[in-house]
């Protein structure tokens, strides 16, 4: 199959939707975009950074990868946050991980995954870290989630280390980082209460961790 019919007469039908709704919403999208909030998630399929918090597109500035993860050595993610701090005047960046996800679990798996090893290494890195706190827990589906939740504050850090980020705060500018985590069962955003809005509430978050 060539084509994907049914996907363009979805897409159709919303875009149709949408102009009996509002004649002009896709003129005024045309003209400008000025996201409030840069999503940092994860790129399951069962999490749709628009969908989940209800926003329409042009209100959300997205970045997505396997695990929600901010590295410091992948330009595809920094380039993203840089035009949205820079460029966009983004004020909000919400790194949001979900519970179950198959990228945390693969990382405390001793098998080999192929490639996505060495991506995945990053989360490893902290699963080894905190080992003895997670083997503490009653099973392995509770030790996915709470790795989920600290695969999310070290990428707040990791965010909030970036130049970016830094060179923000130094401006004075009034940039907020969040961690934030989504569980698929209910549909429903939890605040971890990871925010930093500064240089030194970082350095606290990186001293409490």
């Amino acid at each position: 199959m060539k084509t994907l019919s049914g996907l363009f007469e979805s897409n159709r039908q919303w875009a149709a939707k949408i102009t009996r709704s509002d004649p002009e919403f896709f003129q005024k999208l045309v003209r400008q975009q000025s996201p409030a909030f840069l999503w940092i998630g994860c790129s399951d399929s069962r999490v749709p950074a628009n969908v989940i918090v209800g926003l329409q597109p042009g209100e959300l500035f997205v970045h997505r990868n396997i695990a929600n993860l901010v590295v410091h050595s992948d330009m595809n993610c920094l380039s993203v946050i840089q035009y949205a701090v820079e460029v966009l005047k983004t004020r909000h960046i919400i790194v949001c991980g979900h519970y179950g996800c198959g990228g945390v679990r693969a990382a405390m798996e001793s098998r080999p995954h192929g490639l996505i090893d060495n991506w995945l290494a990053h989360i490893r890195d902290i699963y080894e870290e905190r080992r003895d706190e997670l083997m503490l827990l009653a099973d392995e589906d509770a030790r996915v989630d709470r790795l989920c939740e600290l695969n999310v504050a070290e990428q707040v850090k990791n965010a909030g280390n970036t130049t970016i980020a830094q060179e923000a705060w130094g401006r004075g500018e009034p940039l907020v980082i969040h961690g934030w985590i989504y569980r698929i069962a209910n549909g429903l955003l939890k605040d971890l209460g990871f925010s930093v809005a500064s240089a030194e509430e970082l350095k606290a978050l990186e001293r409490g961790s």
